[in-house]
């Protein structure tokens, strides 16, 4: 087992021991050092987006300041669920090794096969509309006009 992928498993038993939350954990690595660690926190936080990826990748951007987690490798337990794979992409990391299968975390009780099914399928299990969109329009002109710093 790669020494990364051993520690991201020692955290996720962290997690797991103090009932945290599930059996997830993750470290990014930078240039062979690790900048950032964390595990699954969702139960410890009543947070459900503290997954151990999304716990990582905030850790690893404070340690390193910045929001760009370009030339970084994430080490995860887990096939990161569509959330976490979309916070990996937008830190900008270029390459996730990943333990165990969605089909594993399934499994053990988790949904991350049914979030795909419906991103695949086009049947969201929440309803969405268009709402005061001249409004929000107006908040875009201004942040236009800031020629603000884009990310």
């Amino acid at each position: 087992m790669d020494e990364y992928m051993k520690i991201a498993a020692d955290e996720a038993r962290q997690g797991i021991q103090k009932g945290d939350g599930g059996p997830f954990g993750a470290v990014i690595v930078r240039d062979g050092d690790i900048v950032g660690r964390g595990h699954n926190m969702v139960l410890a936080s009543h947070d459900p987006t503290m997954h151990g990826e999304v716990s990582a990748i905030r850790n690893a951007c404070q340690a390193l300041g910045t929001h760009d987690l370009r030339g970084c490798t994430l080490y995860t337990t887990a096939y990161p669920c569509p959330m976490c794979l979309s916070a990996s992409m937008w830190a900008n990391i270029e390459r996730i090794y990943y333990g165990c299968r969605a089909e594993d975390t399934a499994e053990i009780g988790f949904r991350d096969e049914d979030f795909y099914s419906a991103l695949e399928s086009g049947s969201l299990p929440l309803d969405m509309e268009e709402s005061g969109r001249e409004e929000c329009l107006s908040v875009f002109e201004e942040y236009k006009k800031l020629k603000a710093q884009r990310y």
